[in-house]
């Protein structure tokens, strides 16, 4: 079986994907009895394992990490009969972006998080090797860009950009955001870096609202909240909830994670419970994971029957001494 020819790699300069072109078999008598369809594999140079695709075409466009070398190879299929799929010999192709910059001069502790599906942001601190007056650029793409964008929005910390926020990225969800922070110090280029996010992946919502705490006849705890406000699909939540015996500092023990927005405790072992606090995070039928919201804001406080009880006898008892003081001193006046 022939293998495929000319197999290329280029940069179209979207700071991740990378075009790969090659060209059919050398015609082979045996071709045109055959259905002819290619394996194509790629991954990053340190990747262990290579992501597949078959396909018909003569090209793809996928994405790597550009601080690092892209690998491809590629192979004819031949089916002949139904039963019968002949293989040929691998090609293989790399691509390395020209190196630039000191090694060191990239930016560390790039971080971003997803703010409510309405907002990213993304901060970074100077590289370990990074000269004085260094300038930081964050740039971005996405399909349906017709070019790279730059940040518009930079976070600054003593006039060195160390941060970005991004706007209107609802079009961007559920594929691949390719960026890349690099710049210069003087005369001298930082070394660029690259990152490919996924959004879903990095979201944060709001804490819940509404929080309310009752307690039933029955002395169930019940607990209810209402998902956050924004942009969060209501079905793409699950919630965590704790309890604590009160509010000043103890130990939380979790309770439950769960996409309801309400619950019930049996507080026949709860009898300290006194205060709830709900948080929540996009649950695993909208991403492979994400970030915990911050917790309710306030805690509430559940008042216990025993509190109740002594409440109502401490009246009774007070009542009772001074009745029983009035009758001892009528007593002893009577006596004189």
């Amino acid at each position: 079986v022939p293998p495929p020819r000319e197999l290329r790699i280029s940069d179209p300069g979207l700071l991740g994907p990378l075009d790969v072109h090659w060209q059919p078999p050398a015609h082979s008598p045996a071709l045109n009895q055959c259905s002819v369809k290619f394996r194509f594999e790629y991954r990053s140079s340190g990747d262990r394992d290579w992501k597949v695709v078959f396909t018909r075409k003569l090209k793809m466009r996928v994405g790597f990490d550009l601080s690092r070398s892209a690998e491809v190879r590629l192979q004819t299929l031949l089916r002949c009969t139904d039963d019968v799929e002949l293989q040929s010999d691998w090609v293989h192709a790399t691509f390395q972006t020209p190196p630039q910059g000191r090694i060191g001069s990239e930016v560390q502790n790039f971080h971003c998080i997803y703010h409510d599906w309405e907002y990213l942001k993304c901060t970074w601190q100077p590289g370990l090797l990074t000269p004085p007056g260094a300038h930081y650029g964050l740039y971005y793409w996405y399909q349906g860009l017709e070019q790279v964008q730059q940040c518009e929005h930079y976070l600054q910390e003593q006039g060195l950009n160390v941060g970005c926020l991004l706007h209107n990225l609802s079009q961007a969800e559920y594929q691949d955001l390719n960026i890349c922070i690099n710049g210069s110090a003087a005369a001298a280029l930082l070394r660029p870096l690259y990152s490919t996010l996924r959004l879903h992946n990095l979201a944060q919502p709001q804490p819940p609202r509404q929080l309310a705490v009752s307690v039933s006849a029955a002395q169930e705890l019940r607990v209810a909240w209402s998902p956050p406000g924004g942009r969060v699909p209501p079905h793409c939540l699950e919630y965590e909830v704790q309890l604590a015996e009160d509010a000043g500092g103890a130990a939380w023990a979790f309770v439950s994670t769960q996409m309801e927005t309400a619950l019930t405790i049996s507080r026949a072992n709860q009898s300290h419970v006194s205060c709830v606090r709900v948080r929540g995070r996009t649950n695993i039928f909208c991403a492979d994971q994400g970030f915990w919201s911050e917790w309710t804001q306030d805690c509430f406080s559940v008042s216990r029957k025993e509190d109740k009880q002594l409440f109502i006898l401490i009246p009774v008892i007070l009542s009772l001494s001074i009745s029983l003081i009035i009758f001892m001193l009528i007593g002893q006046c009577k006596k004189r």
